[in-house]
């Protein structure tokens, strides 16, 4: 009796969109959506992202209850800056990668070549603007802090 052994090809890689992560980047990249869509589920870096970022919300939520004062907020507060400016940036270099590199790195197998178009356009447009406006209103909230004191 002779066994046939089927042989296991390997898996083709998906087609990986540069806008679908530029766009996960920046609207759920506090979550780590970017990281999971590129990199899959057992990625230990874009499970780091919702504990830090839920300890920056809870320190934002110390600071609207108990003012400016409180310690635990001051520590806490700039973990969530942290993470809303690593999604930004991370939102910036997805989006501005040349499509044939970003084709060399996601989509090596998958038989499809990126055109980007607007929509990694957009999404690294947006994450300026609010990258802009989190770093002004930082540095506005910072500056009147210290001379308050």
């Amino acid at each position: 009796m002779v066994f046939m052994h089927r042989i296991r090809e390997p898996m083709s890689q998906t087609f990986k969109s540069k806008s679908v992560a530029a766009g996960l980047a920046l609207l759920l990249g506090v979550f780590g959506a970017h990281r999971f869509y590129l990199k899959g589920w057992r990625d230990p870096l874009g499970w780091l992202h919702p504990p830090l970022f839920a300890v920056g919300v809870w320190g934002a939520m110390r600071l609207f209850d108990y003012g400016e004062n409180d310690r635990i907020a001051r520590i806490a507060l700039p973990v969530l800056a942290l993470v809303i400016g690593v999604a930004l940036f991370q939102a910036l270099l997805i989006g501005l990668a040349p499509d044939a590199r970003w084709d060399a790195k996601w989509n090596r197998g998958t038989g499809r070549v990126s055109s980007s178009g607007w929509g990694a356009v957009l999404a690294v447009i947006f994450a300026l603007l609010i990258g802009t406006a989190v770093l002004v209103g930082g540095l506005v909230f910072s500056l009147q802090h210290a001379f308050q004191q």
